[in-house]
């Protein structure tokens, strides 16, 4: 199964930025994705923002205009870059990654059996 290392997240006021970073350890195949996920406590977690190998992305309507997914494939990490951060992005924000996904819309999309990274937390201070 593929394994992904977090990194970055931490503390901002609003409007400010943060980046976070996930590093898989093995290359995202053709018909995969990756994608960041966030869940704050007592509400179930929600898609952000997802890339497929062809580069298309995806994100969920609160976080257009704001929020950047990207990747560089040699180095296998996906980043997400987050600018004019609002007190309602604070949460704690997992990567995952699939080998097999459809569906992608709306920040989400179907991965089967997805595996995830350990999870960075977020907070925004306004």
């Amino acid at each position: 199964q593929i394994q992904l290392v977090e990194s970055g997240g931490g503390s901002a006021q609003a409007g400010g930025s943060l980046m976070l970073s996930c590093a898989a350890s093995e290359h995202i195949p053709e018909k995969g994705c990756m994608g960041w996920f966030r869940q704050v406590p007592g509400k179930e977690r929600e898609g952000v923002a997802h890339i497929a190998s062809d580069g298309s992305t995806s994100y969920r309507d609160s976080v257009k205009g704001r929020f950047t997914i990207a990747e560089d494939n040699a180095k296998n990490t996906m980043y997400l870059f987050m600018n004019n951060l609002k007190p309602e992005d604070a949460a704690r924000y997992n990567c995952a990654a699939s080998t097999l996904c459809a569906n992608c819309g709306d920040g989400y999309c179907y991965m089967l059996n997805p595996s995830w990274g350990q999870g960075t937390q977020v907070t925004v201070s306004s």
